[in-house]
């Protein structure tokens, strides 16, 4: 007589994740600010990403931040890109005559707070808040920014940048700066309950982050509007 073999199954429990049982891409939109389902990355699955997710996929070409252990890629179009750079510029001629820290461009990913990666447009880290030791160049550093500057896109949304605003201060940043390309206004940031409008007329200020700074929002936003001096030539 024979006996036939029979296969037992161990069932393994699902991962660890930190959201509810139940939860739609929904409610996961809702919990991180109403962002587009576009920007959330799927794979690793939401809730289980990690740092190394994430520079996977700077390697690749898609700027992602980490929150939750969920990825959520960074929106940026090419005028955003162009003010932050030309911010970056303005900072940047400021620190060669005030030797007060460094200043990172759209790709400086730094982690805020544990589990907590970010990427502002643009940031100022004072030489106070380096370590002493070198920083290796490839994993994400632990760096709070004194100042972090946001350019904001079509793809952001109010809840969004507001609960950016939340954590940025949570983590003691001193300054924030977001800029509106469509009112080509700004709002400044020294505490997290006042914010300060800055007209189209107005100015960038530096306050005690960077002291003296001005950046002028007309001469910013004719700047990014330049076009080509050359003209075709008709016979």
């Amino acid at each position: 007589m024979t006996i036939a073999a029979t296969a037992t199954t161990t069932l393994l429990p699902p991962p660890a994740c930190p959201f509810p049982a139940g939860w739609t891409l929904a409610d996961l939109q809702q919990h991180l600010g109403d962002i587009p389902a576009d920007r959330i990355v799927l794979h690793p699955p939401p809730g289980q990403a990690t740092e190394q997710d994430l520079l996977y996929l700077a390697d690749r070409d898609r700027l992602c931040e980490l929150e939750f252990g969920v990825l959520v890629e960074k929106t940026m179009g090419w005028y955003e890109s162009l003010l932050a750079s030309l911010i970056n510029f303005e900072i940047t001629l400021y620190l060669r005559s005030h030797d007060l820290g460094q200043v990172l461009g759209a790709a400086g990913t730094l982690k805020i707070l544990p589990g907590m990666v970010k990427i502002p447009d643009v940031s100022f880290i004072s030489w106070s808040r380096f370590p002493k030791e070198k920083l290796p160049r490839r994993p994400i550093p632990a760096l709070i920014p004194d100042l972090a500057v946001e350019v904001l896109s079509q793809g952001n949304t109010q809840r969004e940048m507001s609960a950016k605003l939340e954590k940025y201060f949570d983590a003691g940043v001193r300054l924030v700066w977001y800029v509106d390309p469509d009112s080509r206004t700004a709002t400044m940031w020294q505490q997290r309950d006042q914010p300060l409008l800055v007209a189209v007329a107005g100015e960038l200020d530096g306050f005690d982050v960077l002291p003296g700074l001005r950046i002028s929002l007309a001469q910013l936003f004719a700047q990014a509007d330049r076009q080509s001096p050359l003209t075709d030539e008709t016979d």
